[in-house]
């Protein structure tokens, strides 16, 4: 009896290996399609990103030319 316990612990531990990878290969086409994903997902942020680099600067320039409107609509304080 212990004589085959061996062989049962090596036909079982190879099982598992075979079986860990068939489900590993199984899995890589759903890795591939998720790094797909990922891949399309940084090339829309880095599109996003190159557009508002763009309009940062306009975008200020808007900003700076209504505060100037704007304090020079203030009435003088007097005090």
């Amino acid at each position: 009896m212990l004589l085959l316990a061996g062989p049962r612990f090596l036909v079982r531990g190879t099982l598992r290996v075979v079986t860990a990878t068939v489900q590993a290969v199984e899995s890589l086409p759903r890795i591939a399609a998720a790094l797909e994903d990922v891949r399309a997902t940084l090339h829309h942020v880095e599109r996003l990103t190159a557009y508002i680099a763009q309009e940062v600067p306009e975008l200020v320039y808007q900003l700076e030319q209504l505060r100037e409107a704007d304090v020079s609509r203030e009435s003088p304080r007097t005090g």
